[in-house]
């Protein structure tokens, strides 16, 4: 149409979600550029993100996956009585460290890349590393500090200092207490429970490990009690007390209810290691802390009925505690880099135990080889070599950038190149603008929407066509693969098989460092 000149154009979009049409007329003169920019934001609103797939994680979940490495600290009246497991009937006057330092262990942790630390504020024996108002079997009988000694808050404070998150983990086992295995007991361990979620500050994580009953010293009975793990303690009304008072808390135990074990202490995930879920019990009985086919927790299931990712558990050492023997066992940086491959990248987490000595602080040995595995890793992954590639793909979910392929490249596992409902099997290429030379592939989904990829692998051009290099099933938080150094100026990722249309946050490249 023709007005006093000027050409009006008119442009009607259809097909949004509520069926209505949209006009939009402006001056050729005056107002095409702006109607352009308009119809492409319409255009953009038009696509519709894609609907969720399966079992999907909580927003404190989504917070845990991305820490994915944290510290243990096991510390305790055995660290002196060179036991694992304490009997119950220790003094606490052996608890005495002679040079406590809870910065000390909290800047190995940090500077080795660790987010967090979980301290064993009371392990099986029943000792307590903080002084509750429910015991005497406590740091205020010890030596330390004249009794005024707070290890939980020192180590809670040195986390906070060092930008860390700090965990706690109460023993549901108790082989000092009179009143285990009786309904007196359950009580008492509830009270501790709310002592340390409320006066630590922000809890990240709460520990809840799976042995319960055996023999002990119960208050001088020293006999051996049994229990019954589906029904003794009660356990979604104790995990309603750390809803209540650290809502953003997650909880691990071999059933969850946020995080599983992982079912080994030797350090690795199973492959694949999903992220969902179906707890199954022994003996006929419902699936409960310690009363779990835990060796399950190795790969996860499947399209399970629950998110509940896996924790991989691993100490530096032979043991959990401090031993003077154990000082030429320490873990290489080498055994420390297989370790994080093998647990982080297989999206699982890694919990490494460092113990402190007998001083109170985490013994040069120790030490030296977190440093050089912290170079190591920090090296690693440092720079993406993928940076400043030229990303397409074979398919883009309604052509709209919001979903294009640059999206694997930002850095940011809140964005994701993702494909129309219908393509479920595309291909995303990296052009690198000349030869690069890397050894690892990282590559994450966006778990909001689920674990949708089944199958994987990546292709790297190599004399005039594409040759696959790395091969896989699950992606979910991020799976690393890791290989000889290759050098080549393409690399392609293909998704095989996926339940529903891939949504792929990272698709990055990286030189170990040696």
């Amino acid at each position: 149409m023709r007005l006093s000149g000027r050409t009006q154009v008119c442009v009607s979009v259809t097909g949004f979600p509520g069926g209505e049409c949209v006009s939009i007329c402006q001056s050729q003169r005056k107002g095409f550029d702006m109607s352009i920019a308009i119809l492409s934001l319409l255009l953009a609103a038009s696509v519709t993100p894609p609907q969720p797939y399966g079992t999907l994680p909580t927003e404190r979940q989504l917070q845990w996956h991305a820490l994915e490495f944290c510290g243990f600290v096991h510390f305790t009246t055995n660290t002196f009585t060179d036991k694992e497991w304490g009997y119950g009937d220790e003094s606490p006057e052996i608890f005495n460290p002679t040079d406590f330092d809870a910065n000390q262990i909290a800047g190995v942790a940090r500077d080795a890349g660790m987010k967090g630390l979980i301290l064993t504020c009371k392990h099986h024996d029943g000792f307590c590393l903080w002084p509750s108002k429910f015991t005497d079997h406590s740091v205020i009988q010890s030596p330390w500090r004249d009794g005024k000694g707070d290890v939980v808050r020192e180590v809670s404070q040195a986390c906070e200092k060092s930008g860390l998150r700090f965990g706690v983990y109460l023993s549901p086992w108790d082989r000092n207490h009179a009143e285990y295995g009786r309904p007196a007991y359950v009580d008492y361990y509830r009270q501790q429970l709310r002592e340390l979620l409320t006066n630590y500050g922000p809890i990240f994580e709460v520990w809840f490990d799976g042995a319960n009953g055996g023999d002990g010293w119960y208050g001088g009975a020293k006999e051996t009690r049994k229990i019954d793990q589906s029904s003794y303690y009660g356990w979604d009304e104790t995990w309603k007390i750390v809803r209540e008072l650290q809502p953003q808390a997650m909880m691990f135990s071999d059933v969850g209810p946020d995080i599983r074990w992982v079912g080994n202490e030797k350090g690795y995930a199973g492959e694949p290691c999903w992220a969902t879920y179906t707890p199954e019990g022994r003996d006929g009985k419902a699936p409960c802390p310690g009363l779990t086919l835990y060796e399950k927790g190795e790969n996860g299931t499947r399209n399970g009925t629950q998110w509940i990712p896996a924790e991989v558990d691993v100490s530096i050492r032979p043991g959990w505690f401090y031993h003077k023997k154990e000082d030429d066992k320490v873990r290489t940086p080498d055994n420390l880099m297989k370790l994080y491959f093998e647990s982080v990248g297989r999206g699982a987490s890694l919990l490494l135990n460092l113990p402190p000595d007998r001083r109170g602080r985490i013994h040069e040995n120790d030490v030296a080889s977190m440093r050089e595995f912290g170079r190591r890793l920090n090296g690693t992954f440092a720079k993406d070599l993928a940076q400043g590639a030229k990303a397409s793909a074979s398919n883009t979910r309604g052509n709209d950038p919001q979903y294009a392929p640059t999206r694997t490249l930002d850095g940011d596992r809140n964005t994701y190149w993702c494909t129309d409902d219908s393509t479920l099997t595309p291909e995303l290429t990296l052009e690198l603008g000349g030869p690069v030379q890397f050894s690892v592939v990282s590559l994450r989904e966006y778990l909001p929407l689920g674990l949708r990829v089944d199958e994987w692998a990546v292709d790297r051009w190599e004399n005039g066509k594409w040759v696959e290099f790395a091969h896989g099933t699950s992606i979910g938080n991020r799976h690393l693969w890791r290989g000889e150094p290759l050098t080549t100026d393409k690399v392609r990722l293909r998704i095989v098989k996926a339940a529903a249309c891939p949504a792929i946050a990272e698709f990055a490249l990286h030189l170990e460092t040696k």
